[in-house]
């Protein structure tokens, strides 16, 4: 019986404990919320077509980033239809700058499915939602936590520092997403999961930053092991970036240069490059540019042609005009360099 009575009131420390955590959380968050477009109050329907836009834009991209790219997007298009109808170059125009073009192109095919399959409403299942493009596990909770109050907690790069940091999470098991997914329950639920989520997010993203936490400002300090013990130190895990080596061709005539659409590699698909072959582990490669792209260091030699070798959809690039073209920001920024040497 004695050992029964213990173990209730551990269960009940345990939950005082989350409650405080939730609550502490949630109070700092009214205070100290940043205002961002997707957070207005407006109407349960466009909450969720503007939880569905700020997540796809927010993966792999930085919060202040995606502000202006997402007002020009709800500004364009306003709702799930307008986006399931739009053309691929308007949709491209209005994602440039943004990379990662195949988000773009998966948000279109998620609101088309939309449309046909659910009656034009986001589903509010983890099973429905993850069937849908460019919707992972950490994005369908985000969804069902942000649009819909469902007590998920999508466990993102801020939740995920918070959660090690709290906990002192630092070996090399201990940091493994599955393990990670079963310590966020240390966080509790709260009948406000759609604010708890995003404080949560945003206690990541303001106060327990990568470097120099501002532990003072922090709401749950007294209990985070990583301040008792005052190392603030994260155990990254790491990810070597694939080095590749292309040559890229620079056909230039009349102050203009030849682009092509690019049909060969999977990065860029669909999008206006400059010609360019892949080459493997070659020996002596004097590299003229460097560019990081998702998990690839591209190494990059350029080189002038003269002959007039043709290509399929290929077309010259006024380079005055730069502006006017849809261009991804690799091949913008290729244009630029060419200029200035």
């Amino acid at each position: 019986l004695n050992g029964t009575v213990s173990l209730l009131s551990i269960i009940f420390i345990l939950h005082m404990k989350e409650l405080m955590i939730t609550k502490n959380i949630l109070n700092w968050y009214d205070l100290n919320k940043r205002s961002l477009p997707w957070r207005k109050k407006i109407s349960f329907q466009k909450k969720q077509y503007y939880t569905l836009i700020s997540e796809f834009m927010l993966q792999q991209t930085q919060v202040t980033s995606v502000i202006p790219f997402f007002n020009n997007f709800i500004k364009d298009l306003p709702s799930i239809k307008s986006l399931a109808k739009v053309k691929e170059k308007k949709l491209i125009k209005l994602w440039e700058g943004l990379g990662y073009y195949s988000r773009a192109r998966n948000l279109k095919k998620t609101a088309q499915i939309i449309i046909k399959k659910f009656d034009g409403k986001l589903p509010n299942n983890f099973e429905d939602l993850i069937t849908l493009p460019g919707i992972g596990n950490y994005t369908a909770n985000a969804i069902l936590a942000i649009a819909f109050n469902k007590p998920y907690i999508p466990l993102d790069g801020n939740i995920e520092r918070v959660l090690k940091r709290y906990l002192y999470l630092k070996k090399e098991k201990e940091i493994q997403k599955d393990n990670l997914s079963q310590k966020k329950v240390i966080f509790g639920t709260s009948s406000r999961s759609s604010d708890y989520a995003q404080a949560l997010m945003e206690l990541g993203a303001i106060i327990c930053k990568p470097n120099n936490p501002i532990c003072n400002q922090c709401p749950i300090k007294i209990n985070c092991k990583s301040f008792r013990k005052k190392d603030f130190i994260l155990t990254k895990n790491i990810k070597k970036n694939k080095e590749k080596y292309f040559v890229l061709k620079v056909y230039k005539k009349n102050q203009r240069y030849l682009l092509i659409k690019n049909t060969k590699f999977n990065f860029l698909k669909n999008l206006s490059i400059f010609p360019m072959q892949e080459l493997s582990n070659p020996k002596n490669f004097n590299e003229t540019l460097n560019f990081k792209m998702s998990n690839m260091n591209m190494n990059i030699k350029i080189q002038y042609s003269k002959d007039n070798q043709k290509f399929s959809s290929s077309y010259w690039l006024d380079r005055t005009k730069l502006d006017g073209y849809i261009l991804p920001s690799f091949t913008k920024k290729v244009v630029r360099y060419l200029e200035k040497n």
